[in-house]
This record gives C-alpha cells, structure tokens and sequence, in this order.
C-alpha cells in the first residue's frame, strides 16, 4: 500500500487520526481519562503550537498517521492555543501544565529538532506510515539532533531503528514513565 506523506492544514482531522492513535497511551490516559477531548487538544496543538504538521495518507486520501514538529529554536504560540486547550481538556489543563513542566525538564541542551507527537491510526499499523513519516521528518531535520519523548516501552524499538537512544527515563508526578530519546547529529 502506498503511502503520501503531505504538510497539512487540516487540524480537525490530524486531532482526530492522534486522538485515535494515542487511545491506549498511558500519557493520554493520565493527561485525559478515558481520552475525553484529546482530539480537540492535538487539534488545537497542532493549529497553534508545533510548526509542522505532517499526514501519511493512504489511497483515497485517509489519513493513516500525523506528526508534528519543531524546528530548533521554534516557541509555540500558548496564548492563541490557551482557550482551546481549556475547552478540550476542561478541569484537566493543570494536568497539561505538569506534563510541559515534566517534559522541559530532561530536553537537551543546544539546538535540536523536536518530534512532538507522532502517531498512526489502528488500521494503519504495520503499513509503513509511521516509518514514512519519520523518514519525510528526518531528512528535513538536516543532520540536527532529534529529541522526543516515548511515552510507550514498547515504541522504543521503533525509534531505535532511526538512530534514537534512551538517554533519561522519568516519570511523571503520579503517572506513568517516560523516555527521553535523541537522534545525535548525522553527518
């Protein structure tokens, strides 16, 4: 199956394919309980506080997977993002407050690249569109370090493959673990 990778606009839509990719994600199940306004949040990330915004899309034009990124140096726009983020996760924004503390906390230091979020929807896996939406983001990152956080064990492996090392493990206050993974610099 082929796949096309397209910079998109279509916020709804990316919200809703990360909604659906991240429905068993222990951060999401501790951000948002039972997923409730995860996708109006990623919408909203992804209209108002991640530079690029990437689709892996299947024939017929359905969004198999998204990522979002930032390029080194980006600052995202919280107060434009602020009122949909409180109309998505309601009395739970403080919890995505911590979540930002947690994750500024282990970044690396010096420019990178950062991998926001990258996901697939269920259908999709095991297609190739998240590898191809990794590949489409590394080559755009220019030899730069990468840096993203895995909020799965399990997904480990699969940045393994492209070049990522663990290099922090946290957890969050009363929530699951994280692992912090860089991609260093590619010559």
């Amino acid at each position: 199956m082929s796949v096309e990778i397209r910079e998109s606009d279509d916020f709804d839509a990316m919200g809703e394919a990360l909604a659906r990719a991240f429905h068993d994600d222990p951060v999401i199940g501790w951000l948002l309980p039972g997923g409730h306004g995860a996708a109006g949040m990623f919408a909203t990330l992804a209209r108002h506080t991640h530079a690029i915004t990437e689709t892996a899309l299947h024939g017929g034009g359905a969004v198999a997977g998204v990522a979002l990124w930032d390029p080194p140096g980006h600052r995202p726009d919280h107060e434009t993002a602020l009122p949909g983020l409180l109309a998505a996760m309601g009395d739970r924004a403080h919890q995505g407050l911590l979540l930002e503390e947690a994750f500024a906390g282990h970044k690396p230091a010096g420019p990178y690249w950062y991998l926001a979020q990258i996901g697939t929807v269920p259908e999709s896996r095991g297609t190739g569109a998240g590898g191809a939406l990794m590949r489409a983001g590394l080559e755009r990152c220019g030899g730069l370090p990468v840096y993203l956080e895995s909020s799965k064990e399990s997904n480990v492996p699969f940045y393994e493959r492209f070049g990522f090392v663990v290099t922090d493990r946290f957890t969050l206050p009363d929530g699951p673990p994280i692992w912090g993974m860089l991609r260093p610099p590619q010559s």
